[in-house]
Parts: structure tokens; sequence; C-alpha cells
């Protein structure tokens, strides 16, 4: 049993409590959140640009958490929301047979963006990742509620009403459901607004996205809706992409109803 005084000597000295490791090399962690009008990706951006300029020879930075996911995937929500889009044109051109009607629904889109945006400035708060998904939640709002109003014009249209007249009956019949369902669902958007507590920053934008798109999209839209499936219709009328679907007789099989409305 020899003491440990026998061979070495015990000195008190500063130094840390705990030695932070990360990915096996030692580091000092920092955290931080992007200032009010900036997106998270223009914090990293400025980050990075400092730490360029300012650490020695041999540091260097790296990404955790969320931070560490957005860093790697970049900026793919401009090609999320293009195939958002795309898919929804699918699905309205095989729904409507027409290649030209959906961009009746689709342009009714961008309204609600400029009214998102302009929330979020209001707010202060940032383009992340919550008003992106706001973002896409309003392309299935609006769209819904063009859908309501040209899929009704459309029944008419095929009864023989003109189109002028079916786009109006159809925005005039189809104003109260859009207004009823479209104001509900804002007004169940308020809380957050005034979110409070740890998840308060994303319960704001996600909330402030929506709330400013639905109520810009459903005010304008109302009344832009029924001029743009006016303006598609026509072009699909005389578009020879989709032919007609009345043909003269001599194209029809002959089956003794010549003389009826139907074949005439």
């Amino acid at each position: 049993m020899v003491p440990l005084s026998s061979f070495m000597k015990l000195e008190k000295t500063q130094g840390p409590n705990e030695i932070t490791r990360f990915n096996l090399y030692m580091s000092s962690t920092i955290r931080g959140r992007p200032a009010s009008g900036y997106t998270t990706g223009q914090a990293m951006q400025a980050i990075k640009e400092v730490a360029e300029k300012t650490l020695p020879h041999g540091y260097d930075i790296a990404w955790e958490g969320l931070s560490y996911d957005e860093a790697r995937r970049g900026n793919e929500a401009i090609f999320v929301f293009l195939v958002v889009l795309v898919f929804v044109y699918l699905v309205l051109a095989s729904q409507y047979e027409s290649f030209i009607i959906p961009l009746a629904v689709l342009l009714t889109i961008p309204i609600g963006i400029f009214g998102a945006f302009s929330m979020l400035l209001f707010m202060g708060l940032g383009n992340d990742v919550y008003a992106q998904i706001g973002l896409i939640m309003l392309v299935g709002l609006l769209g819904k509620n063009a859908i309501l109003i040209v899929e009704f014009a459309l029944q008419q249209q095929k009864h023989g009403v003109p189109i002028l007249e079916a786009a109006l009956k159809g925005a005039k019949l189809r104003f109260r459901p859009i207004l009823m369902t479209s104001f509900a669902f804002i007004a169940g958007l308020v809380p957050l607004l005034f979110a409070k507590g740890p998840s308060a920053m994303g319960s704001k934008t996600i909330g402030s996205s929506a709330f400013g798109g639905m109520l810009l999209g459903t005010i304008i839209g109302v009344f832009i809706i029924p001029g743009l499936f006016y303006i598609f219709s026509g072009l699909n009328n005389k578009s020879k992409i989709m032919p007609k679907e009345a043909q003269d007789d001599k194209y029809l099989p002959d089956l003794g109803h010549k003389n009826d409305e139907k074949w005439s």
C-alpha cells in the first residue's frame, strides 16, 4: 500500500466542470435564434460567414438538431411547393377533362400567398418551415373555394347556360358557403396568433401564414374566380387540345334517333 502523495502532487486549479465533445472533437455549444424579420436560413448563412472570418486555423462549425436537417436538405421548399401544384393541376385536369379549366383554380393561389407573406411581415415573423407548411395548406384551402364555383359553373354550362351567366350563377350561389367555411377556419386560427409558451413561435408563424392567406384569398378570390372561369372556359371552347363533345351526325352511330334532340 503506497500513498499517492509518494509519487504525485495535487494542486487546485480552475477549469471547466465538463468537457463537451461533438463527433469526437472538443467543442463549444452555441445556441441562438434569428432576429425579427430574418429566417433561420439567413441566420445560418450569417454564422458561416462570421465563422470563416473569425475562427482560427483548424476550427470549424457543425450543426445539430433541426439546424442540421435544414443545412443538409437545403432549400427544398420550392420543389415541394411545385410538386403540390403539379399534383393539384393533374387531379383537376382529370376531373374537368381539360388542361385549361384547372388554371382558373390555380391562379387564385398567388393571392393567398401574397396575403400570407403580408401577415408574416406585419407580425414580424420569418419564412421558416412553419410558414411553408401554412403555404402548402393554403393550396388546398383556397383551391377548395375556387372548385366550389368552377364546378357549379361547369354544371350550368353543360345545361346550355352561357359562360358568363354560368360564372355569375356559380359565384352567387356558392358565395355564402365559401364565406361560412372560410371565416370559420379563419376564426379557428385566431388563438394561434396569440399563442404563448415553449412552442409559441411555431404556432404564431403557421397561424399567421394561414390566417393572412385565407383572409385575403377569400375576400378577393370570390370576385376573381368567376372572371378567371369566364376567360379559361372561353379558351377551352376554342382550344383544339380537347375536342368538343358535340359532333356532327355523320360521326355518330345510326341508332334511329336522328330527330332526337340528343343527336341533333
